[in-house]
């Protein structure tokens, strides 16, 4: 038989439990792969937990393979398929040519500018072909990819290389972010290279850097023919040479190949160190839950510089053969639409202000709403995700299948995820159950040696393969968060604010940080942002606490119309007599401010600790002029 279905056997705390619904999963991907029809099956009992600490599967296996070689593979048994899909571009690649493209700009990386393995290569690009064939070419080499916000200023570039030592930077002559026009980046290559036009890169600033790779992303805004100290991309992938290129010394899967630096929501980000072993089998667990095969189509807007796009994208497509389309460089909900229904793609990857904007074009009829009967799934993450939310995305964009992801960059990043067949409730309001070889506890915020018991909110720590191996150069902030219990064992503590059911199935209510204490009681924001959601004039709502001299601290809600009657009619005292209406009384917000737009990182996260500030002086402002 192709496929004999096995028992998942998950060890819990308090006993051994029959893994029923990871196995149906398993088998639902064998039967998609292989063309197999459904088939029914039958179950053990489930034992359920006592206390709140649950481990994943054992099965599947880990792949204990690099990256290179798990792409080899692939490429034997899907090279003729679509790869990667550049819709702004208008370029193609299937993975039989992503394959030979990649191991022409590895050779010339390794012969031309001496990048070996170990090497930090910074890369500040936006979703396109070059960082897809770039990502895969230093793979190969070993050396490791560093994904730098766009958005970085030349200080902050600075502040990067010299945290990490790297050597290399790969820019665009522009750099394009959501909803602005394409910037020039030559200030901050001449701030970082003062003399652009000589014979070769000298950084005061920037010790360690040897050189810099341009891609001219300009479309002739920019002539950038005059610095020649920066090498054109363009002549690194002009060698014939398709063969694969050798390392510069052998490759291990528990090599650090990738370095992500943290969003930075509440603090300086700092840089996460992640090898091929926990990236790669995140990525493939991700593409299980979601079912994928050779016959999907990934519509990807999320950003490659954060872990969204390159691993939850990357490695979930790649590993299952499937296709990943990029909509534009960065991030435009009108041509994530587009993209959807021009790719007829069955899947589709936001976090909740992606979605929201989307929606948002669908409503005012800015977007046919037909040409999405193909999507089924997707991946709904990087914040706490508000049932209403949920329930439109199902409704109006068919993505019935869609799952949520919950984890962080230290942890590759994700540690729990729903599946496509989840109970309906379960989708919603949880974010699923650990994935294989992932252990998870929720512990009391004070005492982390402390296990609560079930239904009880506190932190949520993680362990497991897909721990990140520290903060590069940062041995003190790692151990600020990533720690061993009286086993040894090693745990990263999260700072989210968690509860876990009798199944397993974990539900994340907040950031500790963001949790709002009004006069002894604990405010969870994600159930007032959920409740406002389901108001016709409101797009979206984000809640903050405020101090106060009364109860310490009190609800702010900043709340985004939608352009239309219901919005158009709101008011503060419709906003408080919603909320009034259907919860508590100490839920109701003190203060509402309509605003336009929220402070977001480059990867569409809520700056929460932004608003409470602003919050904090328009309170202020208000009281002087009372």
């Amino acid at each position: 038989m192709l496929f004999t279905p096995l028992v998942i056997v998950a060890l819990l705390h308090g006993g051994l439990v029959s893994s029923m619904r990871r196995l149906n999963i398993a088998g639902r991907v064998w039967q998609r792969r292989l063309n197999l029809a459904p088939r029914a099956c039958t179950f053990a009992r489930r034992t359920l937990l006592t206390q709140a600490r649950a481990i994943g599967a054992s099965d599947p296996p880990l792949l204990e393979e690099t990256i290179s070689e798990n792409f080899a593979r692939i490429v034997s048994q899907n090279g003729d398929r679509p790869a990667v899909i550049s819709r702004e571009q208008g370029r193609r690649s299937t993975y039989h040519e992503l394959d030979q493209e990649s191991n022409i700009l590895a050779r010339a990386l390794q012969q031309s500018l001496g990048v070996k393995k170990g090497d930090r290569v910074c890369v500040s690009l936006g979703n396109n072909i070059e960082f897809a064939t770039l990502t895969y070419a230093l793979f190969k080499l070993g050396a490791i990819l560093v994904p730098l916000n766009p958005a970085f200023t030349a200080n902050q570039i600075t502040a990067a290389f010299n945290v990490l030592s790297a050597t290399h930077l790969v820019i665009g002559a522009e750099t394009n972010l959501p909803y602005k026009q394409p910037r020039t980046n030559i200030p901050i290559l001449e701030a970082l290279v003062p003399n652009l036009q000589g014979t070769r890169v000298g950084s005061e600033q920037i010790q360690s850097l040897k050189h810099v790779v341009l891609l001219d992303n300009s479309n002739g805004r920019i002539d950038v023919s005059p610095y020649r100290s920066l090498t054109p991309f363009h002549s690194l992938t002009s060698d014939g040479d398709k063969s694969s290129v050798e390392p510069s010394s052998a490759l291990s899967h528990r090599d650090i190949i990738n370095i992500q630096f943290t969003s930075g929501t509440t603090s300086m980000p700092k840089a996460a160190s992640l090898s091929h072993r926990a990236i790669l089998n995140n990525g493939n667990q991700i593409g299980d839950r979601m079912l994928l095969t050779p016959n999907d189509v990934v519509c990807c807007p999320p950003p490659l510089f954060h872990c969204f796009g390159c691993i939850l994208g990357y490695m979930a497509t790649a590993t299952h053969g499937s296709a990943i389309v990029f909509p534009g460089e960065a991030f435009h909900p009108e041509k994530a639409l587009l993209a959807v229904q021009e790719e007829k793609c069955t899947a589709l990857y936001g976090v909740p202000t992606m979605f929201l904007a989307q929606l948002e074009l669908i409503a005012n009829r800015t977007i046919k709403h037909e040409g999405f009967q193909y999507l089924r799934t997707g991946i709904a993450a990087g914040t706490s995700i508000p049932a209403e939310l949920m329930r439109k995305l199902h409704k109006t964009l068919n993505l019935t299948e869609l799952t949520i992801c919950y984890g962080m960059t230290e942890t590759s990043p994700v540690s729990a995820m729903t599946t496509t067949d989840d109970p309906i409730e379960k989708r919603i309001n949880t974010v699923g159950r650990l994935l294989p070889h992932v252990e998870a506890k929720v512990v009391d915020p004070l005492d982390h040696s402390r296990t609560l018991e079930i239904g009880e909110r506190g932190e949520l720590a993680v362990s497991g393969y897909l721990v990140m191996e520290g903060y590069w150069g940062a041995p003190e902030k790692t151990k600020e968060v990533l720690y061993p219990d009286a086993d040894g064992k090693l745990w990263m503590h999260t700072g989210d604010e968690a509860c876990m059911d009798t199944e397993g199935y974990i539900s994340i209510t907040g950031r500790i940080k963001d949790l709002i204490i009004r006069g002894g009681e604990n405010i969870h924001p994600l159930e007032i942002e959920s409740c406002l959601l389901g108001h016709d004039g409101i797009r979206d709502a984000s809640i903050v606490g405020i101090k106060d001299e009364k109860y310490g601290e009190t609800v702010a809600a900043f709340v985004r119309k939608h352009a239309n009657a219901e919005g158009d009619a709101l008011d503060i005292e419709g906003v408080r007599d919603f909320v009034r209406q259907r919860l508590s009384h100490h839920l109701v917000p003190k203060y509402v401010f309509f605003v336009d737009e929220y402070p977001v990182t480059s990867s569409g996260k809520v700056q929460k600790f932004k608003l409470r500030a602003e919050g904090e002086r328009l309170v202020t402002a208000i009281k002087a002029g009372s």
